[in-house]
């Protein structure tokens, strides 16, 4: 089986990368490394995400699922400075990255942990999570996110997503509007769509 940026334990050779990014217009400088999602710069989707996603009215924390070596959570940590973000994913080596990068861009409005999906996240719930989905981990993956996430949002909290058209963004909608009562696509850019699920 061909090893995933969404291994735990990445046994790809270490070949770590530099380079800066302006997310919200803040500059921030990311360590990334082999075995992690789009190492050599922030992916289109995750800069339409950070770029789109508006803090929500409740009051509450952030949850980054499957963070990478962090882009998504430490922009908006860095953009929510009275919120905290709680950043996970599966693969360690992804964690180890985005801790690192969470101390080179001085964000310390994090909480930056190793968890399969919402394994260590216990009864915790938050005002907005946000998602760039594993699309090639395959549908149930996915689905396992929205699912978990809606059981995991405040009254009022809401679920932003990323997710490519041609990779299932009609069938991700579908499986949101059985979950949520309020679910609407707030961006389209070069055939991603930015969706929005309000849990009622």
């Amino acid at each position: 089986m061909s090893e995933h940026y969404y291994s735990e334990r990445p046994s790809a050779k270490s070949n770590r990368k530099t380079f800066t990014y302006d997310l919200r217009g803040k500059e921030f400088r990311f360590v990334t490394d082999a075995g992690v999602f789009s190492k050599s710069e922030v992916d289109f989707g995750s800069r339409v995400l950070i770029e789109s996603f508006e803090s929500p009215e409740v009051d509450g924390n952030i949850l980054d699922i499957g963070c990478g070596y962090g882009p998504i959570g430490l922009a908006v940590a860095a953009a929510e400075p009275t919120r905290m973000v709680d950043m996970i994913d599966i693969n360690e080596r992804a964690i180890e990255l985005a801790k690192e990068n969470a101390q080179i861009n001085q964000v310390e409005n994090v909480s930056i942990f190793q968890s399969d999906l919402f394994e260590k996240i216990n009864e915790k719930q938050y005002a907005a999570i946000l998602t760039n989905p594993p699309i090639r981990a395959g549908k149930h993956v996915v689905f396992s996110i929205f699912e978990g996430s809606f059981y995991h949002l405040v009254p009022g909290g809401e679920l932003w997503v990323v997710i490519q058209k041609k990779q299932g963004a009609p069938s991700a909608l579908k499986k949101l509007k059985e979950l949520f009562l309020f679910v609407e696509v707030v961006e389209k850019k070069k055939g991603y769509y930015i969706i929005k699920a309000k849990k009622d």
